[in-house]
């Protein structure tokens, strides 16, 4: 690993071609306009977008890089298994149900983590620990509440010596139970896809299905209001899968005077991977003809 020093040195520099306010500028304009600004910006180099159509090819260009980055300068190998673990166990659970459905998984599979889809592919046709029979006589949602669980278990194994990282991990497996709980009519089943390693208690999360509760005392009481009003209304939680989407850096951006050590480099990734995920969603938006306010509306946090 680089000395943080230096690290911190090298995103200092890559800091300034954050996008920032510009997002929300970019709501404004023409989807071509937006595309220049970008191209001019240096966003998605090396890809070969030719116009805002190909906004795709841009943002993969640009998570290639950052997938780069993150490869060469992560301060510590708990860092590296945070940022790509989650493909890793992606991607195996992409390669078992295509295998379970007798279907091409490459539609489902993300861009490698830690290991190739044929290192992957390889444990799936050969490790023992996979109980085909078992597996075919699941639902894909309890296939997938496994897997998550698997994660979670390697995550908070390969992080136990950082102290942030774990705090993360704790936000996450907190936010995720109770999205779990909202979106579960029966509170047994979902008490069978909790994630281990949070906060929360299961009396807690059983304040969902009583249609009580606040959790109130909690970090998570504004998270949960928020979610519970979506669902009570019959919308989609989207606005709760946003804030569980950017929480890692609005935590960071909380304290963005203090950090020090490995944690600006934290802040740095988290935030460019919520930049491209909103450019990514301006193209689309823009190239559908969504209005500006629609638009902003669906963007993640702008710092």
């Amino acid at each position: 690993m680089l000395a943080t020093v230096y690290t911190n040195g090298v995103i200092a520099v890559k800091e300034k071609s954050l996008l920032g306010e510009k997002l929300l500028r970019f709501a404004e304009m023409s989807a071509e306009e937006v595309f220049r600004a970008l191209t001019e910006s240096g966003f998605g180099g090396g890809s070969e977008a030719k116009s805002a159509s190909d906004g795709e090819l841009m943002c993969r260009a640009e998570e290639g890089a950052l997938d780069a980055f993150i490869r060469e300068y992560a301060p510590s190998r708990a860092i590296t298994e945070y940022f790509f673990a989650p493909r890793d166990f992606h991607n195996l659970k992409a390669l078992v149900k295509a295998k379970l459905l007798g279907t091409d998984a490459a539609p489902m599979l993300a861009p490698e983590g830690l290991k190739t889809v044929e290192e992957l592919r390889e444990i799936v046709e050969t490790d023992p620990r996979f109980p085909w029979e078992q597996l075919a006589e699941e639902t894909g949602a309890e296939i997938g509440a496994a897997f998550d669980k698997a994660l979670y278990a390697h995550l908070f194994l390969k992080c136990k010596g950082s102290a942030v990282l774990k705090k993360l991990l704790v936000g996450k497996v907190d936010r995720l139970n109770i999205l779990t709980a909202l979106r579960s009519s029966d509170e047994e089943f979902a008490k069978s896809c909790y994630l281990a390693g949070g906060k929360l208690k299961e009396a807690q999360l059983g304040e969902v299905f009583k249609g009580e509760g606040t959790l109130k005392g909690s970090p998570y009481a504004d998270f949960y209001k928020s979610a519970r009003a979506a669902k009570e209304a019959g919308r989609p939680l989207t606005e709760a899968e946003r804030a569980l989407d950017t929480f890692e850096a609005e935590y960071f951006a909380a304290h963005k005077y203090e950090l020090a050590g490995k944690e600006p480099f934290l802040y740095y990734v988290f935030r460019r991977r919520a930049e491209i995920a909103d450019v990514r969603i301006l193209l689309v938006c823009l190239n559908a003809g969504l209005p500006e306010q629609e638009i902003k509306k669906r963007l993640r946090a702008v710092w």
